[in-house]
């Protein structure tokens, strides 16, 4: 059986859940910048956001801010959110470390997120799991979409063969239009419009990519 040569995951929703992270450090934020707007910070409207790029969550939970300080705030943001989430962590889903020392004998593993340059740091920062992982990218580093950082990541790691794990709609179609096979984390916060391989769980997925092993 020739097995995939990496495998790539998605960060929030399929690795941890910080979504509680991010609204106390947005809140903060917004408590100092505009205090009338810091009550939108719910765990409900970021959770409709994920998986969406962060100066469309802001637009998208943040409607009524005011153009001119959308980028001021977004940078403000994200500062605010690193520094939170490295001291504090996010909700790792059940056996992540585990199973990421399993598979990590077996593959090179890979991050692609649609998050802000340090935040994959942060996570690591957080729970030590930066050992697990060969390389990392983002948006905020490259300026690229996510189908083009999962081809720049597979590219750069001379693999030719890798499956990236998502839980979004948005994470599958970035894997498609980079040519690469996706396994849902149905576990996460997104649902996909159609029928795709799955797991329920963080420490399904060293069995399903072996099923999925291509000949």
């Amino acid at each position: 059986m020739c097995l995939f040569d990496g495998l790539l995951f998605d960060l929030d929703g399929t690795l941890w859940d910080s979504v509680d992270a991010i609204c106390i450090s947005w809140r903060r934020v917004l408590e100092r910048r505009a205090p009338e707007l810091a009550g939108l910070m719910t765990r409900e409207n970021v959770t409709s956001c994920m998986g969406m790029l962060l100066p469309d969550i802001v637009k998208k939970v943040l409607p009524d801010l005011p153009p001119e300080q959308l980028q001021p705030v977004l940078a403000e943001l994200l500062a605010e959110e690193n520094s939170y989430v490295a001291a504090h962590g996010g909700v790792l889903y059940p056996q992540v470390p585990e199973t990421l020392a399993l598979l990590a004998q077996s593959y090179p593993l890979c991050i692609v997120s649609n998050c802000q340059d340090g935040y994959i740091e942060a996570f690591f920062q957080a729970h030590g799991l930066g050992q697990y992982f060969t390389d990392y990218e983002n948006p905020g580093r490259t300026g690229k979409a996510k189908a083009d950082n999962i081809a720049l990541v597979a590219a750069r790691n001379g693999m030719k063969r890798p499956l990236y794990i998502g839980d979004t709609q948005g994470d599958y179609e970035a894997a498609t239009a980079a040519g690469v096979p996706f396994l849902h984390a149905a576990y996460g916060f997104g649902a996909i419009d159609h029928e795709v391989p799955f797991v329920r769980s963080f420490a399904g997925i060293p069995a399903a990519v072996a099923q999925l092993s291509p000949p």
